[in-house]
């Protein structure tokens, strides 16, 4: 064998190795994923997008290897049991789904391995043991992070300096937000005010509240409750004059000022990872649950503008992305 065709060899060899890691039985796997938003193939969310990604730098091929069951809350939190026990009933082999959607699959399942799309508190929540050692069927990411919350107040300060209080937005999923800002306020020695979110119908009480109690800005963390209203929360931002700082970019693109907090496309891609290690035969209560480590910063200076804020230089050259 001359050494062109032995060099060929090695390739298809290694290309063969590979192909066969990504499939070890030769199935068709069908992976869930229930999601806060539509995500048909016109309106997919750069999330799944990036999970679909990290599937083919594994060498796993959509159709040959695997096929994904998306299933939409279509902000409509009350729809997750639903669309849970449809998914159970499809029988997937792996369900990855974001905070808002797991108390459903917690309910409806305990086989079906489950990937946490990063929620607050994984552990307070009851849906691992343990970050190290989870111990039933969920495990993915966490964004267990006070100093997150710490940089997303000191980002609001530098924005809307002054002694005015920082309102917190927070539900009860998000407690352990509220917590970490009272400490982070307690230790710079600054004035937090505690709005807590039980439904989306108190989103006009919020504002009030905050204006009520001469809040100069908004920490948002009641994420579930408030995603599929994010316009809304925008423009009552605006209106009442609260520059309101969040842990995720959608409610940026939606009007509002800032966000900071993990690259969810980049958990969404390194998911991808924990697919791969169950459908090779890993056991979610084996793998342990990890962190975000990409972090994003984006403004709104558009936003900035209607409020009448100056964005500091410091904080432009900073940013990820600035939308105008």
């Amino acid at each position: 064998m001359d050494r062109r065709a032995f060099l060929g060899s090695l390739a298809t060899l290694a290309t063969m190795s590979r192909l066969a890691g990504a499939q070890p039985s030769g199935k068709v796997y069908r992976i869930g994923i229930l999601s806060l938003q539509a995500t048909s193939a016109a309106t997919r969310r750069s999330s799944t997008e990036a999970l679909l990604r990290g599937l083919s730098d594994l060498g796993y091929v959509y159709g040959r290897d695997f096929v994904t069951e998306i299933r939409a809350g279509e902000g409509k939190p009350e729809r997750f049991p639903t669309l849970a026990a449809e998914l159970i009933r499809l029988q997937v082999d792996v369900i990855l789904a974001p905070g808002p959607a797991l108390p459903a699959l917690k309910q409806a399942t305990s086989s079906i391995p489950v990937i946490m799309s990063a929620t607050l508190d994984p552990v307070g929540q009851g849906f691992v043991q343990s970050l190290g050692h989870p111990g039933g069927n969920f495990t993915g990411f966490s964004l267990q992070s006070p100093e997150t919350v710490g940089k997303r107040l000191e980002l609001l300060k530098d924005l809307v300096p002054g002694a005015a209080p920082l309102a917190v937005v927070w539900d009860r999923p998000s407690i352990i937000d509220w917590q970490a800002a009272q400490a982070a306020a307690r230790e710079r020695g600054w004035k937090v005010l505690s709005i807590q979110l039980r439904d989306a119908g108190e989103i006009e009480d919020v504002f009030r509240s905050a204006v009520r109690g001469r809040a100069g800005a908004l920490l948002v963390s009641a994420a579930g409750i408030l995603f599929p209203l994010a316009r809304r929360v925008a423009e009552l931002s605006v209106k009442n004059r609260l520059p309101s700082i969040y842990a995720l970019r959608e409610y940026v693109e939606a009007g509002s000022l800032a966000s900071y907090g993990a690259d969810i496309n980049d958990i969404w891609r390194r998911a991808a990872i924990f697919v791969d290690k169950i459908l090779k035969g890993a056991k979610p209560a084996d793998l342990p649950v990890e962190q975000p480590t990409k972090f994003e910063l984006v403004i709104n200076l558009k936003t900035a503008k209607a409020l009448g804020l100056t964005i500091p230089q410091s904080i432009l050259v900073r940013a990820d992305e600035i939308i105008q």
